[in-house]
């Protein structure tokens, strides 16, 4: 896939170091290319919800931010993304030591690029699909046009 921007890597990073609501959960990038974005989050009790298993809040900030890191790398740099519409599909519950997502572009465009995101709960040596997501993100003209 195509990076029309070859600053899209910092443009990612800063994305995810600035974000305060990322930065007060503790979601970080992992890496990212052309097309993909993978983030992590080591999980501490305030992610967890009363029965004990990763909140879907928390499922759901990490599946579409790093939905949001995808479609940076591959918008040109005059423009940003918008989650336009996403859902949210929580397939078992979630329960580890972390969990760890990788988004991808499904089909990029100039106005929007279509993404899927899949959050796996990590524990020891096992990782778990616990949620998915898809979703629309509309690319943003920087000057507001």
């Amino acid at each position: 896939m195509h990076a029309p921007d070859p600053h899209y890597r910092d443009i990612v990073e800063r994305g995810f170091r600035e974000a305060a609501f990322l930065n007060e959960i503790g979601i970080t990038l992992v890496d990212c290319g052309p097309g993909w974005c993978e983030s992590i989050l080591r999980i501490l009790p305030r992610h967890l919800q009363h029965t004990g298993v990763i909140h879907a809040g928390v499922q759901t900030t990490i599946a579409d931010h790093t939905a949001g890191g995808a479609a940076m790398t591959v918008t040109p740099a005059d423009g940003y993304i918008l989650t336009v519409e996403f859902k949210m599909q929580l397939l078992r519950a979630g329960i580890g030591d972390a969990l760890w997502c990788r988004a991808q572009i499904l089909k990029p465009g100039k106005a929007f690029h279509v993404v899927e995101s899949e959050v796996y709960a990590m524990k020891d040596d096992k990782k778990t699909l616990v949620s998915k997501l898809s979703g629309t993100m509309a690319v943003v003209a920087r000057n507001g046009a």
